[in-house]
């Protein structure tokens, strides 16, 4: 093999390792499951840095962080990854307040108050609860 092509195959090699770590997804998974928000620079330039060398798997990068929501910064100090709140659901589908506080306590280290006030209480859409395997509640 001569030398240009083992740094062409140096360089396409960095350059599918830089994709693959770029993936949001892959680097935030506790940011998974946010529906809007900030778009981190980070990710958003890594994922473009898929679409300069690779357009169909940088264009895939995309879609999974715009999917699952792991392209958009946190939106407040918490977040929590999907599967963590799914203990928080009983037989039912329905939320157990208990378990929540606890699962959020175990997660984030702090004893959040759910009984606030000014706490706001969003049903998730059964689209959205689906794709995290989540089913609502009849």
């Amino acid at each position: 093999m001569c030398p240009s092509q083992r740094l062409i195959s140096a360089l396409l090699a960095g350059s599918l390792l830089v994709q693959l770590s770029g993936c949001g997804t892959l680097l935030y998974p506790e940011r998974r499951g946010q529906i809007s928000g900030q778009i981190d620079p980070l990710v958003a330039v890594l994922n473009g840095v898929g679409i300069l060398f690779f357009v169909v798997p940088g264009l895939i990068a995309f879609a999974i962080d715009f999917t699952t929501g792991a392209i958009y910064l946190p939106g407040g100090r918490y977040s929590v990854a999907p599967e963590r709140l799914q203990e928080a659901l009983d037989a039912d589908g329905r939320l157990d307040q208990a378990r929540l506080r606890e699962v959020l306590k175990q997660t984030l280290g702090e004893d959040l108050p759910l009984d606030n006030p000014h706490l706001r209480v969003q049903p998730g859409h059964p689209e959205q609860l689906a794709r995290f395997g989540l089913l609502p509640h009849a």
